[in-house]
């Protein structure tokens, strides 16, 4: 609260803080050091399209390029390391790894919850650092919308090399700049954060990193939705629109190791749109999981929707099967329900597109007129990369 010119904050009678504003506002060191724009190399990197890599177009290719990209360091499971923890917060854990967010009960008094999700990919901020903080963000965002929850607030951990270089400087000016406006726009303040710089070999800088974490609360934790598919015989519908994204790709980077070309287009309107389809349609128990496309496109969340628990999924794609499996289009999220007639009317409700592409069920993921694999040799390659490269 506030009293004349302080703020005050008590806690069960005791005054904590007792501050004049501007000194948490105002006061702190401010630093003034040139930044540049280094155009020569930034503009060869956004010339350098992943447009003139060869892709897979037959289904025995479209199989291999699947297996190549489960089985990287890039996608691969984490069980192997995130299992070595507890996840489990006084037993109000209820969902962890592997969902899209994790999520706790904030008592036993009390089904309220909240979910927390972290994304930062350092390729997208390489190509475009004011996009790829803004595609950070969404991620976050959209993976914690994934579990029910309203994203509410946003924290970072803003990591890049040394800000004595002016290239440095301005990457770190794009992204902090990106991040507030997008911030802005999806209505998530930032309540706190750090910076790590210096994150470099000699003169060497790390891709420019800015981990975004989304906070959002549920009101009834026994309403989440899982990422995993949970049951045969439900159908799969794709939210949102896919374009051919594939600059800065885990497809580019794994296949080709190619950096290059401009980052998916950042669409946060419709992810504030996609967030309120699947909040609504969890409140109403339309959907029994709900998974974003990010790393790795469609492909990918197709393996970890039907390795979670166990069960596949046959689905059709239409136009190139490539871009539909692979591209990283963003504000998407695969979801599974039974009753796919109201999920599409709450999608046009709020301006979606929506497209049914399949159904859960079976021992495989089967790509019609592609390719089929199995779901014990999807597992072998998703988790057996960290065992192999650290166990």
């Amino acid at each position: 609260v506030t009293q004349g010119d302080r703020l005050v904050i008590s806690w069960h009678g005791e005054t904590i803080v007792d501050v004049e504003p501007g000194s948490l506002a105002d006061d702190g060191p401010v630093y003034h050091r040139p930044y540049a724009r280094p155009d020569a190399e930034q503009d060869a990197l956004i010339a350098d399209s992943s447009d003139k890599l060869p892709r897979p177009s037959t289904g025995d290719e479209l199989r291999a390029t699947l297996l190549q990209l489960v089985g990287s360091s890039e996608l691969c499971s984490r069980r192997w390391v995130t299992e070595q923890y507890d996840r489990y917060v006084i037993g109000g854990t209820v969902l962890a790894m592997p969902h899209d967010g994790g999520m706790i009960r904030l008592g036993d008094e009390t089904k309220r919850g909240i979910a927390l999700s972290l994304d930062g990919n350092g390729r997208f901020a390489r190509l475009d650092p004011h996009a790829g903080a803004q595609l950070n963000l969404a991620e976050a965002y959209r993976n914690v919308a994934c579990t029910g929850a309203r994203p509410l607030a946003v924290s970072d951990c803003l990591n890049f090399g040394s800000p004595e270089d002016p290239a440095v400087m301005w990457q770190f000016a794009e992204a902090t700049r990106g991040l507030a406006e997008g911030c802005r726009e999806l209505g998530t303040p930032v309540t706190g954060g750090n910076v790590s710089f210096y994150n470099q070999t000699g003169a060497t800088a790390i891709n420019p990193t800015p981990v975004i974490g989304v906070l959002g609360v549920i009101d009834d934790v026994t309403t989440r939705v899982p990422s995993g598919f949970t049951a045969d015989g439900q159908t799969l519908v794709l939210l949102g629109e896919t374009d051919d994204e594939l600059d800065g790709s885990a497809w580019a980077w794994v296949a080709h190791r190619h950096l290059g070309g401009t980052p998916p287009q950042v669409r946060l309107a419709a992810e504030r749109g996609l967030a309120t389809v699947i909040e609504q349609a969890a409140g109403r128990s339309l959907l029994s999981s709900a998974h974003d496309l990010s790393e790795g496109g469609l492909a990918q969340a197709l393996v970890e929707g039907c390795l979670i628990d166990e069960i596949g999924a046959r689905v059709a794609v239409s136009g190139d099967a490539f871009v539909a499996l692979f591209s990283e289009s963003t504000a998407r999220v695969l979801v599974a329900t039974a009753d796919s007639d109201e999920v599409l009317a709450l999608a046009a409700a709020n301006g979606i597109a929506a497209t049914i592409v399949g159904e859960t069920g079976g021992d495989s993921l089967v790509v019609d007129g592609q390719f089929s694999v199995g779901l014990a040799e999807l597992r072998e390659v998703f988790e057996g990369t960290l065992p192999a490269l650290f166990g």
